[in-house]
C-alpha cells in the first residue's frame, strides 16, 4: 500500500545528514563520512523507486487525489499507516543494518591499509 513512504522519510532524512557533514569534514579520509551516509541514502532511494513503482504496477498508486487507492476510505487509512508503521520500517531497517555491514567491511579495509602503510611497506 504505500509502505515506501518510512523508507523514502529514512532516505530524506540520511540526505540531509550527508549534505550537512559533507560542509564539516576534513579531506583526510580517503572514504568520508558523508561518503558512506550518501551509500546508505543511494540505497533507500533505490528501494524507494523500486517499491514506487511495484505500486504503480498493481494500482496502488494513481494518478488522482488521494493518489493512494488505500486513503480512500478511512479503514483503508488505518490499515495503510499500520503497514507504513510495519513493513516499511522493517524493509528500512533492513537495509540499513545492510549497509551497516558494508560500512563494517570497509573499515576492516581501510584498518588494514592504515596498517601496512604504518609499516612502511609498498603496496
Amino acid at each position: 500500500m504505500a509502505c515506501f513512504i518510512a523508507t523514502a522519510a529514512e532516505a530524506v532524512v540520511t540526505s540531509i545528514i550527508s549534505k550537512k557533514s559533507e560542509k564539516n569534514e576534513s579531506k583526510k579520509c580517503k572514504i568520508s563520512f558523508s561518503r558512506k551516509v550518501r551509500w546508505l541514502s543511494n540505497m533507500l532511494w533505490g528501494g524507494t523507486a523500486l517499491l514506487v513503482f511495484e505500486h504503480i504496477w498493481h494500482g496502488e498508486i494513481v494518478p488522482f487525489f488521494p493518489f493512494l487507492t488505500a486513503a480512500q476510505t478511512p479503514d483503508g487509512a488505518v490499515e495503510m499507516i499500520k503497514e507504513i508503521a510495519s513493513a516499511g520500517f522493517v524493509m528500512g531497517a533492513i537495509v540499513t543494518a545492510v549497509w551497516g555491514g558494508i560500512i563494517a567491511i570497509v573499515h576492516l579495509f581501510e584498518k588494514e591499509e592504515r596498517k601496512i602503510v604504518g609499516n612502511g611497506q609498498v603496496r
